[in-house]
């Protein structure tokens, strides 16, 4: 009988298989991160990140800034007194900021102060953009932090993860290229924001652009906007998108959608605009782009989008089957909240500003972390939030305007409500054993048929959500007209 492993070897020994004659054992040695520490393993996991987004990670002895366009320094020396830099970010071979590599677990507010030490401790050998370096992060390699020392009021805010080289690059050439810092960023530009006017608005939808631009300019990251259905808010969308990318150069707006017809409707209202400076239509002056597969248009500045398909892009997916598009997010919802990656393809400042139309309250559920991906303003847009919405969106409500205060105003002219009773609204009903009906998946949208074994028995809640009568549905429609 073969003995037992000695102690110390490195691996978890596991038992194997036992017989009268034999006592076998196998070794399966960790991996050699089981063994870092929490700070080593933060770095482990920062390497990944950077590498992912597109940097490439040196070390101080091995450092070759011709290697790539963005390159991350380890354990770089900075001026006595200013200690060692984590990570000192070059662009083009010139330093632009820094990374202070926290523990795992460890809080990252209130560190700000010692990636600020870095971004002032430059030798003077070192070339740089700008002295002090402009951008500064705090990892742990699970959660990160940005400062961008280009905003009107640098302050740190989470991000996914870290920006790519030539985002920064980017940042640093408008910065260069219209003599100081008043351009550099987005927010430094929604400062400079010419008055609206209110020629072609309504009311309501004035107030409600105004105060979102007070928000944007006061930065903060969310803001909600209650307007009733029929209001216009899609045409306030429109205006808010037109300002922000003629006046702030917003790079990119996401238009959020709960399904594909919402998407081709919004297509045709941005289509329709008429911008109110110009005289063009707002698609003669920049490009709209309608997601109906997987690939982002580079020029496109206004993107509209179902959330299902933003995450079939974030998985790496080729393509997305078209019928997922045309289903609400609500019957799409999975069971438990969605996990992102990282994807080069669709990085975290893809977006500049997010517009959400009318999404059900799973948008800031089981789908929000495909929101919270991206270094982003969001801006929600709905005629019913619910105690989700207002707590997604910070309670940051900039307009409310309900049905009847857009009936006071004429904008929504008062109707006669007509309540039509059916049978099975009212009690339920029964699908009989030994009927053949359909059964459709609600994920994939495929549809079976299946003979009844038993009675099914529904009541009138789960009309219209498990159970789709058509012959109700018709019954209704005659008996209205």
């Amino acid at each position: 009988m073969s003995a037992a492993p000695r102690q110390g070897h490195v691996g978890t020994t596991r038992w194997h298989e036992r017989t009268a004659h034999e006592q076998r054992w196998f070794f399966v040695v960790p991996d050699a991160e089981d063994y870092l520490g929490p700070e080593a393993q933060a770095r482990v996991d920062i390497d990944r990140q950077l590498t992912a987004c597109g940097w490439t990670v040196q070390r101080h002895k091995q450092m070759n800034l011709g290697a790539a366009p963005g390159v991350a320094v380890r354990e770089f020396p900075m001026l006595e007194g200013h200690g060692d830099a984590d990570y000192l970010l070059f662009v083009d071979r010139k330093a632009v900021g820094v990374i202070e590599a926290k523990k795992r677990g460890a809080p990252l507010t209130g560190v700000e102060w010692q990636s600020a030490k870095y971004t002032t401790g430059l030798p003077d050998t070192v070339p740089a953009l700008t002295k002090p370096l402009a951008f500064a992060y705090e990892s742990t390699g699970v959660e990160t932090r940005f400062t961008n020392g280009f905003d009107p009021e640098p302050a740190s805010r989470q991000v996914f993860t870290f920006h790519r080289p030539e985002t920064l690059a980017g940042w640093v050439r408008a910065w260069s290229n219209f003599g100081g810092i008043e351009q550099a960023t987005l927010r430094q530009r929604l400062l400079q924001l010419p008055l609206l006017s209110s020629t072609g608005l309504w009311p309501a939808q004035e107030t409600a652009i105004r105060h979102l631009e007070e928000s944007l300019v006061h930065f903060r990251p969310r803001a909600l906007i209650q307007m009733a259905t029929g209001s216009g808010k899609t045409f306030t969308a429109a205006n808010v998108c037109y300002r922000l990318i003629k006046h702030a150069d917003a790079g990119r707006v996401l238009f959020l959608v709960d399904r594909a017809n919402l998407g081709r409707q919004t297509l045709k209202e941005f289509q329709a605009f008429t911008t109110p400076d110009d005289g063009r239509k707002f698609t003669e002056l920049y490009n709209v782009q309608h997601l109906q597969t997987n690939a982002i248009d580079k020029p496109s500045r206004v993107v509209i989008s179902t959330i299902q398909r933003l995450y079939s892009i974030l998985r790496g997916d080729p393509e997305m089957d078209p019928e997922l598009d045309e289903t609400s997010a609500y019957e799409l919802e999975p069971k438990a909240p969605v996990e992102v990656s990282y994807n080069p393809k669709l990085p975290i400042e893809a977006f500049d500003v997010i517009i959400v139309d009318e999404c059900h309250r799973s948008i800031y559920g089981v789908w929000r972390q495909v929101l919270d991906f991206f270094d982003a303003f969001i801006v929600g847009l709905t005629a019913t939030p619910g105690k989700q919405t207002f707590a997604f969106f910070d309670q940051n409500l900039v307009m409310e305007y309900n049905h009847d205060q857009a009936v006071a105003d004429g904008v929504n002219v008062d109707f006669d409500v007509y309540k039509i009773a059916t049978e099975i609204t009212g009690q339920g009903s029964v699908v009989d054993a030994g009927l053949v009906t359909k059964f459709r998946d609600r994920q994939t949208r495929a549809v079976r048929l299946e003979k009844l074994d038993d009675d099914v028995t529904y009541d009138p809640a789960a009309l219209d959500r498990k159970v789709v009568a058509k012959d109700q549905i018709r019954t209704v429609i005659r008996t209205f007209r």
